[in-house]
């Protein structure tokens, strides 16, 4: 009887503001300081988190840090480049050299050409899915590992609608450079699917691995006109904004979430469900 009870949660009585809090925590954001990293990193140093921002373009990385840092928020850039071996892995030991850990990785960073049908080549397809799923794997092997030593850990992939559904063309009529061309929607749905396979490798060893979808983020200078065909396209009525990407972030890295893994959380406004 002893020996079943192990298995049973420990009695807890957590403040919700303490389940929520990063503080103490370190996180590794790829693509820290593009559209929705710049969200995502924001989001998890006002939580209280150590936030590492990582691109290949340290010199951006290192500028919004010091934007955070100004803001008395803990940050850093660095450079990464997901798609070298070396690159990774060099990270990884610098992290655990300087901080001993890392708590939390958000794989954020995606190479995507926007492109219609046919324009997007076999080369280009070929060379988009080679690019992403090999960085989002390696990525999570190598930090998976890590926060498997340290028997604890939250992987969160940023997938996208486009893993779930297919794109509704008529949003993009006369803005064909903002079109989504077939490759990335096969690199996210291939990425909600890793997620699931890892968060059964890692979950004895103490590791988390979800997926976040988000639905199309609102941004100063975006046509008029796809902001408005994409808000009539979605039940809520709007885009997504920044404050909407933020609280799904915190609550995938915090251990609000300490019971959910393999699972994909749409941020869509209710897009997916029609």
């Amino acid at each position: 009887m002893n020996a079943q009870l192990k298995v049973l949660p420990a009695a807890q009585n957590r403040a919700i503001p303490d389940l929520f809090s990063l503080k103490g925590r370190v996180a590794l954001v790829t693509g820290g300081a593009g559209r929705y990293g710049r969200a995502i990193s924001r989001a998890l140093a006002e939580a209280g988190a150590t936030v590492i921002i990582a691109s290949r373009n340290k010199k951006t990385c290192e500028e919004y840090a010091e934007v955070l840092s100004r803001e008395d928020f803990d940050a850093h850039g660095f450079a990464l480049n997901a798609s070298e071996n070396d690159s990774v892995q060099s990270v990884a030991s610098r992290i655990e050299l300087k901080w001993g850990r890392i708590d939390v990785l958000f794989n954020n960073a995606v190479s995507v050409h926007a492109e219609p049908l046919c324009e997007h080549s076999v080369e280009k397809w070929a060379q988009a899915v080679d690019i992403n799923a090999k960085a989002v794997y390696r990525m999570c092997m190598v930090f998976g590992e890590v926060m498997a030593k340290h028997g604890a850990g939250s992987i969160v992939n940023v997938a996208s609608i486009y893993g779930v559904v297919s794109p509704d063309f008529r949003i993009y009529d006369g803005h064909s450079e903002m079109t989504n061309p077939p490759s990335y929607g096969f690199v996210k749905a291939g990425m909600i699917q890793l997620t699931r396979y890892l968060a059964v490798y890692f979950g004895s060893r103490g590791v988390r691995v979800n997926s976040l979808s988000p639905g199309g983020l609102f941004s100063a200078g975006m046509p008029v006109e796809f902001v408005l065909n994409y808000a009539r396209r979605v039940p809520l009525g709007r885009m997504a904004s920044a404050n909407d990407i933020a609280g799904a972030a915190v609550f995938l890295a915090s251990d609000a979430s300490a019971y959910v893994t393999g699972q994909n959380l749409l941020v869509d406004g209710g897009y997916t469900a029609l």
